[in-house]
């Protein structure tokens, strides 16, 4: 019976890599999902001025971006973004996360500004309120400021689709 031990807790073991090596890292669960977004005291990117996150997202449903310029993933989605701003299907708030305000700048100048507002988060303390761990990070936010949809990576026009336009609309009604 003892010879078998061994090989049990292998084959357990052997399950739990199968099963944990294929679920895919852009669908973690977050907790933040059905919570409020973090209301803190940001700065505008364009004009310093300080306001409560929350002022902003309340009455609109919001899809807040975090990017940086140093972020290949970012320059990547950028254009998905633009095209999402001109629908004008939600308010588009960017999160600049750690980042200088010349690099970014120079980012939104050569690549068009998709965003209603932009907040600068140059020590990254909203983004760790977020739970951001890499850029880009995009959350659907609704009009009483709770926070319904988290996605890890590119926003591609199949994710916009298929996911997120579909809790718009269900946001809307």
């Amino acid at each position: 019976m003892n010879k078998f031990l061994p090989l049990g807790l292998f084959v357990v073991l052997v399950g739990f890599l199968y099963v944990g090596l294929g679920l895919d890292p852009k669908k973690l669960p977050s907790p933040l999902i059905g919570k409020s977004f973090p209301d803190m005291e940001v700065e505008d990117f364009h004009t310093g001025e300080k306001y409560s996150t929350q002022d902003k997202l309340k009455t609109k449903i919001s899809l807040v971006n975090v990017w940086a310029s140093w972020c290949a993933t970012c320059r990547a989605e950028h254009e998905m973004l633009m095209k999402i701003a001109k629908t004008n299907a939600v308010q588009m708030m960017g999160i600049n996360y750690k980042d200088t305000k010349k690099d970014g700048t120079k980012f939104i100048d050569v690549l068009g500004n998709p965003y209603n507002l932009v907040i600068f988060d140059q020590l990254g303390k909203l983004g760790l309120e977020l739970g951001v761990y890499a850029t880009p990070e995009t959350f659907l936010v609704d009009q009483d400021g709770v926070i319904r949809f988290k996605r890890i990576g590119e926003m591609t026009g199949r994710i916009w689709e298929k996911e997120v336009l579909p809790l718009v609309n269900q946001l809307k009604i």
